[in-house]
């Protein structure tokens, strides 16, 4: 009998294995067609980043008490799954409570570690959800969440209580069990945990055959219900969870006002001021900025699978404060959308096109107009993500590709090239300004 609950198990875990790894490389796939980028300098800076960014939630600690929420949720959830090494491993071998002869009186101390954790974790997600639902904070309902993304935390929220509590109920009855020196549960004295401990007189009333029962759908429960998130994750906006760690080593390590120029635009304009310098065979850029997602950058991409869409970004934009369209939250969730979209039609690494582009069909111009380029939504984002590089890139594209610009853009832009400066002084004159 023992035989088919193994064969069972194993064929749960080779699927949620499979479809998270296929998942998981499409969206390495979707990364990877962006532009070539090198990230590869300073690797000290980075791993300190990445400790610090997205381990240490540095920038989540502006707000004390909501970073120690939020680290509780984060450390709880990760460290608990420790414990899922052993039942795969009960599951795949048959056993049950494998661990507990070799560590001995440890086994004790970290099942009871784990169990605080989890209390811990269930308490914060309850206040979470008050707190997104009851408090009705701006950026959690802004115009840009709709649909399931609005909802997204909330179920994620929700399978963290339920995960938590079929750990508790798991441990509860299996400890009661071993007290009545049930069946195999008689031979793992564990001795009893301090929280589960506290749910005994919820099942004592039960039958020992009833608790079985009530510990083994825990306990499957508990396993399918982390395959599951497993593969819930990669369509979630939790997937930061994983990508936090990358998208911070990753980071830039420019001042934050430091703006990538164009060789090419900075070659025409010295082959236009010296012509005699220009090789012979200069060749013209294929294009200036970005109009879809597989001309920015793969690091811009990574940027927009890693956003956590917690809304800070927006929040503290100024053009959106003042009721402008621009939404950073909502640039990084449309470039991860046309992602996703242009990744499902690539044969290969060839994309025929399918009349659309992340500039106009996603972003509007209205939106890239309307930002200020003062990085507030770069400074505010948790895990290190520049919703303003995609912004740029693209606004390169509408003025030097499209030459799309407001008028007083192009006045501006006629001035610096005809004055040096914006005004409508001449070259001599580029200080009557100050008068």
């Amino acid at each position: 009998m023992q035989l088919i609950p193994r064969i069972l198990f194993l064929l749960l875990a080779i699927a949620a294995v499979w479809l998270f790894s296929k998942k998981i490389a499409g969206i390495r796939r979707n990364i990877l067609m962006g532009r070539d980028q090198d990230f590869s300098d300073n690797p000290g800076t980075r791993w300190k980043n990445m400790f610090l960014l997205a381990f240490g939630q540095k920038k989540m600690f502006r707000n004390p008490l909501v970073a120690i929420l939020h680290f509780v949720i984060y450390a709880g959830f990760v460290i608990i799954n420790l414990e899922v090494l052993e039942i795969v491993l009960d599951g795949l071998l048959g056993t049950h409570r494998l661990f507990l002869q070799p560590l001995g009186s440890f086994y004790s101390f970290l099942i009871n570690s784990f169990e605080f954790l989890a209390a811990g974790v269930i308490v914060v997600c309850v206040i979470f959800l008050a707190r997104r639902n009851m408090l009705k904070i701006r950026r959690f309902f802004h115009g840009d969440l709709k649909g399931w993304p609005a909802s997204d935390a909330n179920y994620i929220l929700i399978i963290e209580i339920i995960l938590m509590s079929l750990f508790l109920t798991m441990n509860a009855t299996d400890t009661l069990l071993q007290e009545r020196g049930f069946g195999h549960y008689a031979e793992q004295q564990s001795g009893n945990f301090f929280i589960s401990s506290m749910l005994h007189p919820v099942f004592n009333g039960m039958s020992s055959n009833a608790l079985v029962i009530t510990e083994r759908i825990a306990w499957w429960l508990h396993i399918t219900g982390i395959f599951a998130f497993l593969n819930y994750l990669p369509w979630s906006k939790h997937l930061h969870i994983l990508l936090a760690f990358p998208n911070a080593y990753y980071a830039r390590l420019e001042p934050k006002g430091y703006i990538n120029n164009m060789p090419a635009i900075q070659n025409e304009v010295l082959y236009a001021m010296q012509p005699d310098q220009a090789p012979a065979n200069a060749a013209a850029p294929e294009k200036f900025g970005a109009k879809d997602v597989m001309d920015l950058s793969w690091r811009n991409i990574l940027d927009a699978y890693s956003c956590t869409e917690c809304g800070r970004c927006t929040a503290a934009c100024p053009a959106n404060i003042t009721g402008k369209k621009l939404s950073p939250r909502k640039i990084m969730m449309d470039t991860r959308d046309r992602a996703d979209e242009v990744g499902s039609q690539l044969k290969g690494k060839s994309f025929e096109g399918d009349g659309k582009t992340l500039l106009h069909d996603y972003i509007t111009t209205e939106e890239l107009r309307a930002c200020t380029t003062c990085n507030a939504c770069v400074e505010e984002c948790p895990v290190s993500i520049s919703p303003l590089e995609i912004i740029m890139e693209l606004r390169r594209s509408l003025i030097m590709e499209e030459s799309n610009a407001p008028q007083e853009w192009n006045g501006m832009f006629s001035n610096v090239e005809n004055n040096f400066a914006p005004w409508k002084f001449s070259p001599d004159e580029r200080d009557n300004w100050t008068k």
